[in-house]
């Protein structure tokens, strides 16, 4: 299991990276790593992408950390896990240094990146959507390494004994959302909801709506002394008064349009079940409806074989733009961080070539070190790349970005598609193989009962 916080620096960048790199923590430094800057200079690097920001906010960089369960991941492990994550939840697109300290009973990672993008020089924006990524990426990333993951469905803030409670059905705020929402379901307006609670036993206040009325509505059930309001807060955004009484009317509008039954999305229904036996009227209703599932089915499917194929090549295709979107990220990843030091080698050029010709240079480098040091470290990542630095044209790369991500977007819209269309071309072939009395065995399963008649 992985815990995730995350807080915004606003000063003093270079000592939280500092902090985060101290050798007595990170095993001489072993477990530190970096993307687009290098930690000694990462303050540095920071700076300069902030700098062409243009938005104000006084957020320098932010701090996530990744705490694992003590005793439960390895140190280079965990140290990957860290890589991993950050290079998921930033996509390339932000410069940043992970590291990970051994020297507590529980291991755990630092990952401080700079609060402006490379690319399109935006700020990071942390809210509660960005929060629950990152906590879903670091849980997903758990369940590949076969680490244990975060309680389910868990929000922000809720102490988990109110959620063990919540999970057994203890709490009378439960029972209160799930009789509200059986009101819901059984009423036709928001006085007949009224009605519904109050029949169940709850002294209900503010439910009026104008401009006096009490801007929460409560409830209390006869065995409490205490109200519950209404409100996102106490029980969630989908029980405030406005709320309430707005799902009332949506069921309404639902009930006035009787769309078309789609058949072919639903499953063959089992009428091998004991309720089925012992009514005719059940089967024969069954019987029915597995028909219209079974027609509509074959009516857009064509015939069995070329169901088969449909699902062959969809599978494929989608299997296919899924890998090539993974090809693309680790490309767009790459040239975002060759974009990062050919801006920064362009416009910190002038400063080095007036450096060397300086009268002082002693003097010179002292006024412009962070220009230099830039300049110097971007030129040396360039070489590395094997990128000419004759002629480099910046806005040429930045062009090639864009056209990855554009073509990154349209094949990631094509391999969802895919996915959503085999499953429901799978579908049909079940139901009309069920219908049809038509089994379909597992190859693997079938050739070790083989054996094992064989061996008998």
């Amino acid at each position: 299991m992985a815990y995730t916080k995350i807080h915004a620096i606003k000063a003093t960048v270079d000592k939280a990276i500092e902090y985060i790199c101290n050798p007595d923590k990170t095993d001489e430094q072993i477990y530190v790593s970096s993307y687009a800057c290098a930690p000694e200079t990462a303050a540095i690097d920071f700076k300069y992408t902030l700098d062409h920001c243009r938005e104000n906010s006084p957020n320098k960089a932010y701090h996530l950390i990744q705490a694992f369960a003590p005793g439960e991941v390895g140190y280079e492990e965990a140290h990957r896990i860290g890589k991993e994550l950050a290079d998921k939840v930033l996509e390339g697109k932000y410069s940043y240094v992970v590291t990970t300290h051994i020297d507590k009973g529980h291991i755990h990672n630092h990952i401080i990146f700079c609060a402006a993008d490379n690319i399109e020089y935006n700020k990071y924006h942390d809210c509660t959507q960005t929060y629950h990524r990152i906590r879903h990426l670091s849980d997903d990333l758990c369940k590949e390494h076969n680490l244990s993951v975060i309680i389910p469905g868990g929000e922000r803030g809720k102490k988990y004994k109110e959620w063990q409670s919540e999970q057994n059905g203890s709490t009378w705020k439960t029972q209160l959302r799930r009789d509200i929402n059986f009101c819901i379901k059984s009423a036709s307006t928001y006085e007949e909801f009224l009605l519904l609670m109050r029949a169940k036993g709850y002294e209900i206040k503010g439910e009026t709506f104008g401009e006096d009325a009490a801007k929460y509505i409560s409830f209390r059930p006869l065995d409490k002394e205490h109200f519950v309001r209404g409100s996102a807060r106490s029980l969630g955004k989908e029980y405030t008064k406005k709320r309430i009484r707005e799902r009332i009317e949506k069921k309404r509008e639902r009930k006035a349009v009787i769309p078309k039954k789609d058949y072919s999305s639903r499953k063959i229904i089992d009428t091998s079940d004991e309720k089925f036996q012992n009514s005719p009227g059940l089967q024969q209703w069954a019987a029915i409806e597995n028909l219209k599932i079974a027609a509509q089915s074959y009516n857009e499917a064509g015939s069995l074989s070329d169901l088969e194929h449909k699902i062959t090549v969809k599978n494929e295709a989608g299997k296919s733009a899924k890998q090539s979107v993974v090809e693309l990220e680790h490309r767009m990843k790459n040239l975002a961080e060759i974009i990062k030091y050919a801006e920064q080698y362009k416009d910190n050029r002038s400063y080095h070539i007036a450096y060397k010709k300086a009268k002082n240079p002693d003097a010179y480098f002292r006024r412009y070190e962070s220009q230099i040091i830039l300049y110097g470290g971007a030129r040396r990542m360039l070489e590395q790349a094997g990128i000419k630095l004759k002629g480099l044209n910046v806005d040429k790369l930045r062009a090639e970005y864009q056209a990855l991500e554009t073509q990154k977007k349209e094949l990631t819209t094509t391999y969802k598609s895919c996915e959503k269309e085999v499953w429901n071309l799978k579908r049909k072939q079940e139901n009309l193989n069920r219908y049809l009395g038509r089994t379909q065995t597992d190859p693997v399963q079938e050739q070790q009962t083989k054996n094992k008649n064989h061996s008998l």
